[in-house]
């Protein structure tokens, strides 16, 4: 599909990957509406950073998506969505099940009805490798068996199971789009690089972490929104579930020494049990297969994990970044 021409919404603009998709849209020229979660203080997430010429730019829909009306009005001049909003962190998760179940089971079930009731010519709905659960065989091909091993990962294989059926039962152009463990600027310091990242940053020598064993298949933010893009352009996709990933694996122990050798190789790393997830619910390794993504569309990654720390790190360096971030306390 061209996009040209067409009005883009994408959900969960004000977050990580959604802010770095809709700049990715609209430096491309392409019509974006940007769906914020509304508050009071009228914060736009990191949509607040952009510059005054690129916000101009960008229709601002403030709303929530666990209420069926409000979705129903940012969907209804909408061509194409990209739905990304969602509550993500693990550990609150465990907290706070049943708002994972409002925000991503409900939320997704609402822009599936108002794209089926308005006629949207394609939808996206983005998934999670973490679906997956601890890998039964690698690579993870999109075939391999779902695990809920968190209240999180359950919402999400809920929200995809929602997609699958809206296809089935009503011919929904939707598609599941499932990043592996993406990374870059603007990532909330619940994920690990920047709890390393900040850390370091901030003149700690002694860097606390969870649990070093888990390996991981990280790819960095560029190559994920250049994934939903090529996804969004294919006619081949509709109804099908699409990895992003890069088919290689880290530890986040060998990560964390990785990152420590760029920043201040004389710090060490100290295992908080407190960052632990229960035994049962990590996720030991997940290596994802990009053999579809790579055959149906023209998407392949093009940055190496070096490269890509590198960028977040530079990041991360500017002060007025760094500031954001509570790099104190376990950021749940």
């Amino acid at each position: 599909m061209e996009l040209s021409g067409k009005k883009i919404l994408v959900t969960g603009a004000d977050g990580f990957i959604g802010s770095h998709l809709v700049e990715k849209l609209v430096d491309s020229g392409y019509t974006v509406k940007a769906f914020v979660y509304y508050n009071s203080f009228n914060s736009w997430g990191w949509l607040d950073s952009f510059p005054k010429e690129k916000i101009e730019k960008i229709e601002i829909f403030a709303g929530d998506v666990r209420d069926p009306d409000c979705v129903k009005n940012a969907v209804k001049d909408a061509d194409i969505i990209f739905h990304l909003a969602a509550l993500i962190a693990i550990p609150y998760s465990y907290y706070a099940p049943s708002s994972y179940v409002e925000t991503n089971i409900k939320g997704t079930l609402n822009i599936l009805q108002a794209a089926k009731d308005l006629k949207t010519e394609k939808i996206l709905v983005t998934s999670t490798s973490e679906v997956y659960g601890t890998a039964i065989y690698t690579p993870i091909d999109e075939k391999h068996p779902r695990q809920g091993q968190s209240p999180y990962s359950a919402s999400k294989i809920g929200a995809d199971y929602m997609a699958e059926s809206f296809f089935r039962s009503f011919n929904l152009p939707v598609t599941i789009v499932r990043p592996f463990n993406t990374y870059g600027p603007r990532q909330s310091a619940r994920a690990v690089i920047p709890t390393i990242i900040t850390q370091l940053l901030s003149g700690k020598t002694e860097i606390k972490l969870g649990s070093l064993h888990p390996q991981r298949d990280l790819v960095f933010v560029e190559d994920t929104i250049n994934g939903f893009i090529e996804i969004a352009q294919s006619e081949k996709l509709s109804g099908e579930e699409v990895n992003i990933a890069t088919n290689e694996t880290v530890s986040v122990g060998d990560l964390a020494k990785k990152i420590i050798g760029m920043i201040n190789p004389a710090a060490r790393i100290l295992t908080d049990d407190k960052r632990k997830r229960p035994g049962k619910s990590e996720v030991d390794l997940l290596l994802g297969d990009n053999s579809k993504i790579k055959t149906l569309t023209g998407w392949k990654p093009s940055w190496t994990l070096d490269k890509g720390l590198e960028e977040t790190i530079e990041w991360f360096k500017k002060p007025e970044n760094l500031k954001l971030y509570k790099h104190n306390i376990y950021n749940t």
